[in-house]
Parts: C-alpha cells; sequence; structure tokens
C-alpha cells in the first residue's frame, strides 16, 4: 500500500539520514527500485515527472502499476509514488489518480503566487492524506521541459512557504538538474545552512542528485536534508549497459533479442545504481 512521505522523511531527517526519490519511467525502472528497497529494507519514493506520466499511459496507467507490482512483488518496505516537479493542473490530476505525494513546483512563479497556489493545494493534499513538497528558487538545468537557472533560495521565502503547511521543502541551493558541468560551484552550505535555521524541524529535499560528490551529500544531509532525488544517473547506467549488451552482439545470439533478456543488464544497472545511493544516504535498514 502506498503512503505519504511525510513520516519516512521525519524519520529521515530525526535519524540523520536521507530517503531516495528515484524517478521511474517505465515497468523496468519501478521494479529494479522497488526491489532494491525491498531487499536493503529501505523506504523509497517513486518520483514520476509530468512527461514521464504522459510517455506511461497517463497518471492512473502509473497509478495501477505501481499498485500491481507492489502487491505481486510483496513489497514490504514504506513506498510513496510522488509527482516530481507539478504544475498547478498536473497535482490535481495526480491527487484525484490515487498519488499519495505531489510536488507544486511554484518556483517560477513571484513569491506570493508561489504562495498562494501552494496554499490551495495543501489544503487539498491534505484532505486526501497525501504529503505536500514546494519548491522554492530554482533547481538548475532541465529535466522534462522544465527549466530552471540555478538561483539559490531566499531563506525568508523559504520560511514564508514553510509556514504555510508543506511537508517537505525543495529550496535551490546551486544544485541543478542533468550531468554536471566542469566548471559547477558546488552546493551553497551557507544558503543551507540558513534556511535550515529559517525553517526548523521542515525536511529538505535536494534535487539534482546525480554527480553531487560523496562528500557533500553527507554534509546536505547533516544540514537538514532528509530526501536526495535521482534521475539521470539511473538513466545512464541503463543506457550504458543497454549499450554494452548490443554491441557484444548479445541481442543476436539465441533468443537475445527477447526484451526480457535485452532490457535484463539495464534493469541490474538501475537496481545498482539504486543501492549505491541508498547506501550513500543511508537508509538502509530504515523500514524496519
Amino acid at each position: 500500500m502506498l503512503v505519504s512521505a511525510t513520516e519516512m522523511l521525519k524519520k529521515a531527517k530525526a535519524g540523520h539520514y536521507a530517503v531516495g526519490q528515484f524517478n521511474i519511467n517505465n515497468l523496468e525502472w519501478t521494479k529494479a527500485i522497488l526491489l532494491t528497497a525491498k531487499e536493503l529494507r529501505s523506504p523509497v519514493i517513486l518520483g514520476v515527472s509530468e512527461g514521464a506520466g504522459k510517455y506511461m499511459g497517463g497518471f492512473d496507467a502509473v497509478v495501477g502499476m505501481v499498485n500491481g507490482l507492489m502487491k505481486g512483488l510483496d513489497i514490504d518496505v514504506p513506498v510513496a509514488l510522488h509527482l516530481d516537479h507539478g504544475t498547478y493542473d498536473g497535482c490535481y490530476k495526480c491527487i484525484e489518480a490515487g498519488f499519495s505525494s505531489i510536488m507544486f513546483d511554484g518556483s517560477h512563479y513571484p513569491i506570493a503566487e508561489n504562495v498562494e497556489k501552494t496554499t490551495e493545494l495543501v489544503q487539498a493534499a491534505h484532505r486526501k492524506g497525501l504529503s505536500i513538497e514546494a519548491e522554492v528558487g530554482s533547481i538548475g538545468g532541465e529535466e522534462d521541459g522544465v527549466v530552471g537557472m540555478g538561483e539559490c533560495a531566499d531563506p525568508n521565502e523559504c520560511k514564508q512557504v514553510a509556514d504555510l503547511g508543506v511537508d517537505f521543502l525543495a529550496a535551490g541551493i546551486g544544485n541543478i538538474h542533468g550531468k554536471y558541468p566542469a566548471n559547477w560551484a558546488g552546493l551553497s552550505f551557507e544558503t543551507l545552512d540558513a534556511i535550515q535555521q529559517k525553517t526548523g524541524e521542515l525536511p529538505l529535499v535536494l534535487h539534482g542528485g546525480t554527480g553531487i560528490p560523496a562528500d557533500m551529500i553527507k554534509k546536505a544531509i547533516t544540514l537538514g536534508v532528509a530526501k536526495i532525488n535521482v534521475n539521470t544517473e539511473c538513466q545512464l547506467a541503463f543506457a550504458d549497459a543497454t549499450r554494452k549488451y548490443i554491441e557484444a552482439g548479445k541481442d543476436l545470439e539465441g533468443k537475445g533479442f527477447d526484451p526480457r533478456k535485452l532490457l535484463a543488464p539495464g534493469f541490474d544497472a538501475i537496481k545498482a545504481t539504486v543501492k549505491e545511493k541508498m547506501e550513500l544516504f543511508g537508509s538502509v535498514g530504515k523500514a524496519e
């Protein structure tokens, strides 16, 4: 059964570890992440962007797939199904479809409009028992058409949004989506520390988890980050493993073209990536 992310992230912040949000794109992605979470006894958040939701046949199809896999695989660790960088309309669609958590990304609006729309969505989500994430500042780069310049968030604006009753908060601290460029300046821990001081016990979210050095990840967790998003790294691992399988001619051997065999190396690569991240984030064994 899907759960809201509120309790798992409160426990994570209090326990000084983070729960990984791993974005899903199809059945292989979802199955690999769920099985890894079960094996490692880790809570997990399945992230779905609006573009990925459309690709998978719509939010209702995503909910049906995830619930079916959880039942069929006997997944007995906490799992939240979360809309990633949701629009105002997208949030309402996911609430109705049966998601257990949503993110409203109002960071591109003036702060007053962000506050107004977030306030309304907090009430709508909480009426149905969903958790809700908001964003202040912007995450650099592009993910599924959502483009951000990477501006650091204003700690006072973070407090303003935190006080609306959101369950966790994404704040730009120099992080970006996708691959990090060679000249990346790193995370602004000064900004993160100031945000935590303003927002207190509210769990904070680090988007763009791919490519951030392990020491920065660990330091961010000490400063209140309780949810870390990973997407690109799983995509790269899947693509690399699939490429090697085909370049080695494995798809031409016997029935190596069978999609269950063709996609297996990528599936295993996602599992390995998720395992590595869960160990780094400290969430292994925290589902008990």
